[in-house]
């Protein structure tokens, strides 16, 4: 069990970015994180992950604070070493105790491993990133918008990864701005708003959230495209 209690964070004593955040997460589960622009989403993964200090509460997993070597992230910006093939970006990961047959990966995703990532396309990168991720076996998996560049293939083969990382009981956390991709992944979806968590929806409560969602996108939104066009 991931476990955040009264999470806060600010910047340089402006407003509160997180306001108290309550989460709890089980483990053998794929969970969605979703929210409008600027409601916290990155900075919530980012405090998960130690790149940020929070100002208040705590992080816990399994009764005990939250160490970085728990915890495997995938940011949703990705940075390459220039010059570096994507085999030697590999190997700067160690494996996990399941192991990692690089070569059964690659065949997977059809990745060429023995080029330099500058030839990479975004999705290839994304993949190989993602791969970095899987790796070490971490019990929680952190994943800040995975399906960004991917084409159909390579996306279903990703929903079927996350499939397979709740049957081995990890902790899954998933981003995305499309809506879709988390409905047909996810055990439950967290909906954070203004810097909170202001509900958790089970996958009966999908269509509840979404309606919930483009309504607010459209309230905002419609006056000022009435505007410019």
């Amino acid at each position: 069990m991931l476990t955040i209690r009264n999470l806060q964070v600010e910047y340089k004593k402006e407003s509160p970015i997180l306001k108290g955040i309550d989460l709890s997460m089980e483990s053998g589960k794929i969970h969605g994180l979703v929210g409008l622009n600027g409601a916290g989403k990155t900075t919530l993964l980012n405090t998960l992950y130690a790149f940020i200090r929070p100002s208040e509460g705590s992080i816990c997993y399994n009764e005990r604070t939250l160490k970085r070597r728990d915890i495997a992230y995938l940011e949703a910006e990705n940075y390459f070493y220039p010059y570096m093939t994507g085999r030697e970006y590999l190997n700067l990961f160690p494996a996990g105790k399941n192991g990692f047959e690089t070569d059964s990966w690659q065949q997977l995703f059809h990745l060429p491993l023995d080029d330099i990532t500058e030839n990479y396309s975004t999705g290839m990168r994304k993949k190989l990133a993602l791969l970095g991720v899987l790796k070490p076996d971490k019990p929680i998996v952190v994943l800040d918008e995975p399906f960004n560049g991917l084409d159909l293939e390579s996306a279903h083969i990703l929903t079927l990864i996350l499939q397979q990382l709740r049957e081995g009981g990890k902790t899954v956390l998933v981003t995305s701005h499309v809506f879709e991709t988390l409905t047909s992944s996810c055990d439950q979806i967290h909906h954070i708003d203004h810097g909170i968590i202001g509900h958790s929806y089970s996958r009966e409560q999908f269509g509840m959230l979404q309606k919930l969602l483009y309504s607010t996108i459209e309230d905002q939104a419609s006056d000022q495209i009435k505007k410019l066009i």
